[in-house]
């Protein structure tokens, strides 16, 4: 019997391809099998390598071949796609990424397999995420229609409700409009309401979990922020230096030399979309509070950099050393050390 070392697998809805190889890197296995079948195939095989594409559903199956034995490798698709042969079809798919496995610098970025407690966690933050931004399309729409009868409101979510108190009292409004508004008011009530129950769910996860506690000692990252860290890297040995992790986040300048000159771009926006605008928001927070003189952490090279540099550019340099102290405090177990501030103009 032909011993398998590596299978490369093309994850889908209902169709999965299968491409392995033997210790020689000669092709012996192309096989499609349907859903219902994977678990079973896999059963019969002896332990081996198997990779697939890192995506949301790839973690469920990277469980439950794990359980059978196989060391399985989760690869971010765009060190994938150069080892994929010409043309777009499953097997293509399945046989580029047996050879990614192969290659030292993409097992150097593989995916570390998150647990299905860690998933629930992230699905908590996900639906927050889609709740705040329905509340904040419902808001706007709130204020366009009331701004056609001559109301309006100061910035904010929270001014919403007294403009919608006012809506009630105001003869101006049409009986008509009233109802609508009455009902958008019902809307947003239960918005605010599952948002809040949402958030408690949340802090309760941060509050038992102590590295989420320790990281939430840093400036600018608060419950949320300290929550993403910990489920998004569950693994940040993995990162040989803070440097590393924030050019994993995305959070460092994209690289366009040639000819020995040096030309650095905006940043490379790379990783986690979520976890990335909370370090940069967080920041921008705490630059606010440093420009009024109110924050409890404004060290001279921020100062120095808000006094020469537009305050969003501070924001992702700030969020870059961020990353780069949270890493360090994940991997030492350490607490955060907070050094005397400085005030702006001082």
């Amino acid at each position: 019997m032909v011993e398998i070392t590596r299978i490369g697998m093309d994850t889908s809805k209902s169709v999965f391809q299968l491409h392995g190889v033997d210790a020689e890197e000669r092709v012996v296995l192309r096989k499609k099998l349907r859903r219902r079948d994977v678990l079973a195939f896999f059963a019969k095989q002896p332990p081996c390598g198997v990779g697939m594409e890192a995506c949301g559903g790839s973690h469920y199956w990277a469980r439950e071949l794990q359980a059978l034995g196989h060391q399985v490798e989760l690869i971010p698709p765009q060190y994938v796609k150069p080892y994929v042969p010409r043309g777009k079809h499953d097997a293509a798919d399945a046989e580029g990424i047996c050879e990614a496995m192969s290659r030292p610098k993409v097992r150097q970025r593989l995916v570390p397999v998150k647990s299905a407690e860690t998933q629930a966690a992230l699905m908590l933050i996900g639906l927050r995420d889609r709740l705040v931004r329905q509340r904040t399309r419902l808001v706007n729409t709130i204020r366009g229609y009331a701004t056609e009868f001559g109301l309006v409101a100061a910035k904010g979510p929270a001014k919403v409700t007294t403009l919608l108190r006012r809506i009630e009292s105001e003869a101006a409004v049409p009986e008509t409009a009233r109802a609508l508004f009455a009902g958008l008011a019902a809307e947003h009530a239960r918005l605010k309401a599952r948002i809040k129950e949402a958030d408690a769910k949340l802090m309760a996860w941060h509050r038992q979990d102590e590295q989420s506690r320790r990281l939430a000692e840093i400036p600018s990252i608060g419950p949320i922020g300290a929550s993403l860290l910990v489920l998004k890297a569950p693994d940040p040995q993995r990162f040989r230096s803070g440097r590393d992790f924030a050019a994993w986040i995305g959070l460092t300048p994209k690289n366009h030399s040639t000819a020995g000159k040096q030309r650095l771009g905006v940043i490379t926006r790379a990783g986690d979309e979520t976890l990335r605008s909370q370090l940069v928001g967080g920041a921008t927070s705490l630059i606010r509070q440093a420009r009024r003189g109110t924050s409890r952490w404004a060290p001279p090279w921020l100062l120095a950099l808000l006094a020469r540099k537009p305050p969003k550019l501070a924001a992702v340099a700030l969020a870059n050393k961020v990353a780069r102290i949270a890493w360090k405090l994940m991997v030492s177990g350490e607490r955060y050390r907070l050094q005397p501030t400085a005030t702006l103009g001082a």
